[in-house]
């Protein structure tokens, strides 16, 4: 279990809206996770969040569909995202996530149950999902 304290940096009221709600979505995420569901999701600008393309869909399905605390085989997330050949695609869009935990590829795991890579670091990713695991417990998510 966590014993980190959220705070935010000095300068705050000097951010700018979307960095502001990312601030508070990241805040909730590690502090108040019962909050993330009542959060406006941060407009995002990333090219990649714009283009028209797989990468995309499988991005926004998974911000969209895999909810705080649950966990999705690559495959299970394809056929989400419409194409249930295409899990070695989603490996690919989780290694482009431009915002990882926002957009929470640390919940994309491999069928056999085993956690699979992440960009952070495989001991990052069991942190990340055993923390919502602890949360949802807790609060009866």
């Amino acid at each position: 279990e966590s014993s980190a304290t959220c705070e935010v940096c000095e300068g705050a009221e000097e951010m700018t809206e979307p960095l502001k709600q990312c601030t508070a979505w990241l805040r909730a995420y590690f502090c108040e996770p019962e909050r993330i569901r009542s959060l406006p999701i941060p407009a995002f600008h990333h090219p990649v969040l714009q283009q028209d393309s797989f990468t995309r869909q499988v991005l926004w399905t998974l911000l969209r569909d895999v909810k705080f605390g649950e966990a999705v085989s690559y495959k299970q997330l394809a056929d989400l995202a419409g194409n249930s050949k295409a899990a070695r695609a989603v490996g690919g869009a989780m290694r482009i996530n431009p915002i990882p935990i926002i957009i929470p590829c640390h919940r994309v795991i491999r069928s056999s149950g085993q956690t699979g890579n992440y960009g952070g670091g495989n001991l990052m990713k069991e942190w990340l999902l055993s923390h919502e695991k602890l949360q949802k417990e807790k609060l009866a998510y």
